[in-house]
């Protein structure tokens, strides 16, 4: 790094974002640099502005003087995914290039098989390194695999998803959120630290990419059976209006509504975490700097932090966290203690994602996400309890959860949908509970439990208003 040699509290300003970048990633392969410029991949984390990935890739440019190239690869036939899901992702990335630009970076798009595309990229570019976005699921890592035995240039993996890097925060599989938080806690305020500004980049670039052509790349994506949602603007710009309005106007009510479908109690930010168009650490200094009280953040603060990195906890160190294996062993042995108890309703797939169940409020539930691309997470454990209570065995009961979340959710294909399905069905992160019919000891939900939460007819009339 190139420091300004006649000023002292630069150098320590500098110093110390170069100490914020570091510890957020690590060197993955150590390899061999080659002439060309550092290469971003940018896939899990889509943003230009609080984005530690890119800060680091920046970093890593300036310090051996090279130009800095963002390369998306695009995956036409992603698994789980389709045209609902690549529109709210592709939209928003001319606007990304753009501004990317404007700091000279560039910004080009791939298309098809990342490793084979990647490899070749990076080889024709003599890239002196490649960093990438963590992603805890098994694909991604598999790609990432694949990568480091194709490629000999230095890799550097980084958690710009988490406030702290799932590797520091724990070495293992944690047991539930009360193992977690101490932890979370303890390094909570040494990560939670304002992000430095991306810099103007010194070194352009000697050819400007392609412009983004949104229309061609969503001809290319295989499923275009789930529409697209109008309700929700993606993008950078949209997410942090969100999340603004959010801190700003319901904050302070979060705790007491959050769990009533019927009232606009929850963030409704899921989709912007999920696609990275926006920052989780952004958001919690928002509600930290707040004018709300300490109590009023605790409950917001528990879901987006202690929750969201357990679920990337969950699915980072247990390899079966969409299987059967992966539940706790206490919840195995119950759920195999009941796999011939009588289910007096037992459903299709098919009867499922037609939302065409004797239970009206399921029903509404599966009309909702099959419409709007969201679920209420309140609602959605208890979709998914009842997915369990009318299936044949829980093993067909998670591959339907998991299949209709992913393909429906605009949030699905994602950790905290594994893990919450994985809680719902298979008692993780939960403890034992009474023992009963289908579920042994897991926890128990229907709609009678809902009724005494919130107005469940009005919820039902109002997906169905939507639904006219």
């Amino acid at each position: 790094m190139k420091y300004s040699a006649n000023h002292c509290n630069e150098h320590i300003s500098m110093e110390k974002r170069n100490i914020e970048i570091n510890r957020r990633g690590r060197l993955i392969a150590p390899g061999v640099g080659g002439q060309g410029p550092v290469i971003y991949w940018m896939s899990r984390d889509q943003r230009v502005d609080d984005n530690w990935a890119l800060l680091w890739a920046q970093q890593e440019a300036l310090v051996h003087g090279r130009a800095l190239m963002v390369v998306f690869c695009l995956v036409p036939d992603y698994p789980g995914a389709n045209l609902r899901h690549y529109g709210f992702m592709l939209r928003p990335l001319k606007q990304l290039q753009e501004r990317l630009h404007a700091h000279r970076i560039a910004f080009l798009m791939l298309e098809g098989d990342p490793v084979e595309r990647l490899a070749a990229f990076v080889k024709e570019q003599d890239a002196r390194s490649l960093v990438y976005d963590f992603d805890p699921l098994k694909i991604k890592r598999r790609w990432q695999r694949q990568l480091v035995e194709k490629i000999n240039i230095p890799l550097y993996e980084v958690d710009a998803h988490n406030i702290i890097p799932v590797w520091v925060t724990s070495e293992k599989k944690e047991y539930a959120a009360y193992t977690i938080r101490p932890k979370i806690t303890r390094l909570l305020e040494e990560y939670l630290s304002d992000f430095p500004a991306l810099q103007k980049h010194p070194y352009p670039c000697p050819s400007i990419p392609a412009e983004i052509d949104c229309k061609h790349l969503l001809e290319t994506v295989s499923d275009k059976s789930v529409s697209e949602v109008s309700w929700l603007s993606p993008g950078e710009e949209a997410a942090q209006e969100a999340a603004a309005a959010f801190i700003e106007r319901r904050l302070g009510s979060y705790d007491e509504q959050r769990n009533n479908p019927c009232l606009d109690g929850q963030s409704g930010l899921s989709p912007y975490l999920h696609f990275g168009q926006l920052s989780a650490q952004r958001v919690a200094l928002m509600a930290r700097g707040s004018n709300w009280a300490a109590e009023q953040q605790a409950a917001f603060i528990e879901e987006l932090v202690v929750r969201r990195e357990l679920a990337d906890n969950f699915c980072y160190y247990e390899k079966d966290y969409d299987r059967f294996n992966g539940f706790p062993a206490w919840a195995q042995k119950s759920l195999n203690e009941h796999r011939a108890d009588k289910r007096t309703y037992c459903y299709t797939l098919a009867e499922l994602e037609a939302g065409a169940t004797h239970e009206p409020l399921w029903n509404a539930c599966q009309q909702d996400l099959v419409q709007s691309g969201k679920l209420h997470g309140y609602l959605r454990m208890y979709w998914a309890k009842k997915i369990l209570e009318w299936t044949s065995e829980p093993e067909q009961a998670l591959d339907y959860a998991v299949l209709l979340n992913d393909r429906y959710s605009l949030d699905g294909r994602d950790p905290n949908g594994y893990t919450g399905i994985a809680w719902s069905i298979g008692g993780v992160h939960d403890r034992a509970w009474p023992e009963r019919a289908i579920f042994g000891k897991i926890r128990y939900m229907n709609a009678n439990g809902c009724r005494r939460k919130f107005d469940v007819n009005r919820y039902i009339s109002e997906v169905n208003d939507k639904r006219d």
